[in-house]
């Protein structure tokens, strides 16, 4: 069955508009495999006849999936294959097919956009929901291996599975019509989701709050040192992370929890937020002007009296900024809920 792809609703979700891949992206597809996901770019030749063989299997009548993100350039920013074959039935995944995702490939230029995880997302929702996969196999690298185990992959990297039933999925054959059980991938999929972000209140020796200036965010224009936690990374490992990435500058432990910070779902995050805020000490000025931001995040870093940001800040971001400001004055750890609230 032809994959579909619906690009409104991505659209509105705000990720990247994701298209079924056809016979003519074979060529593109292939050399993304080539120069992006091999040890060793291939000839012209060896592009040229696994062109010719994956073309038709991309066919309606084919056994190849993809999904691809187009560059404003005509460049494919992003694509994702899937090679389906059958299996013997067992009660995991009792419709007796299986597939293979052969390849995620991201262009330099796009990378750090959500392209990767937009077309394996329509992958493997087609897969499931379409062609009634129900277990699915890929070989990844240990870097990528956090992403695909958001997605329900278990296993090592050298060979990562999972079984998942499409919402429609009939009921298992020797299934009470009363029970309650499903399998643990499906309950796992079940469950409210949720994106675990973790900041480093930083001031100067005057206790004057540390911002920085985000070049992508306009709803939070200054915030704090921080962002998204990677699957099993822990939260003051992701704070050493993210401290180094946007300024360069290496956080110093132990870590000291200043205030849990909860944001509700919304229609462009769909996702509830959990962000974990530590305290990461005062800086000299010395200290301030060596920080060396990530351009592609960050602009600016600035350092001014608490009350001086209320006016540069949405509402409910200072009362973030004010909560933890407290906290880290008065010892006592904050718990603010009505962050990201309209």
């Amino acid at each position: 069955m032809a994959p579909t792809a619906t690009p409104g609703p991505q659209e509105d979700a705000g990720r990247p508009p994701v298209r079924a891949a056809t016979p003519a992206d074979a060529e593109a597809i292939i050399r993304m495999r080539s120069q992006y996901v091999l040890s060793a770019p291939m000839t012209e030749e060896w592009i040229r006849r696994c062109t010719d063989e994956l073309a038709p299997r991309l066919a309606p009548e084919g056994d190849a999936r993809g999904f691809v993100v187009d560059a404003s350039d005509r460049v494919m920013a992003s694509c994702a294959l899937g090679l389906l074959h059958p299996v013997l039935p067992a009660r995991s995944y009792p419709r007796s097919l299986a597939a293979r995702v052969q390849l995620v490939a991201t262009h330099p230029d796009h990378r750090r956009r959500g392209h990767a995880r937009a077309v394996i997302s329509a992958l493997l929702d087609h897969l499931a929901d379409v062609e009634d996969v129900t277990l699915f196999e890929l070989h990844t690298s240990a870097e990528a291996a956090p992403l695909y185990r958001e997605f329900g992959f278990s296993g090592d990297p050298a060979l990562m599975r999972m079984t998942r039933h499409s919402t429609s999925a009939i009921a298992l054959p020797d299934a009470r019509a009363d029970s309650s059980w499903v399998p643990p991938e499906q309950h796992a999929q079940s469950l409210p989701k949720a994106v675990a972000f973790v900041c480093l209140y930083v001031t100067d020796e005057n206790d004057r709050p540390l911002q920085l200036h985000s070049v992508y965010s306009p709803g939070h224009p200054w915030h704090m040192i921080g962002g998204a936690m990677d699957l099993g990374e822990r939260p003051w490992d992701a704070v050493v992370r993210e401290c180094r990435e946007e300024t360069g500058m290496t956080a110093a432990g132990p870590p000291r929890l200043l205030a849990t910070v909860f944001g509700q779902p919304r229609a462009r995050r769909p996702y509830s937020t959990l962000q974990l805020v530590f305290d990461g000490g005062r800086l000299t000025d010395a200290q301030i002007r060596s920080l060396t931001l990530n351009p592609r995040e960050h602009d600016e870093a600035r350092v001014l009296p608490l009350t001086e940001w209320e006016a540069l800040m949405p509402a409910h971001d200072f009362a973030r900024l004010r909560a933890v400001e407290e906290a880290r004055r008065t010892g006592v750890a904050a718990y603010v809920d009505t962050w990201g609230d309209a």
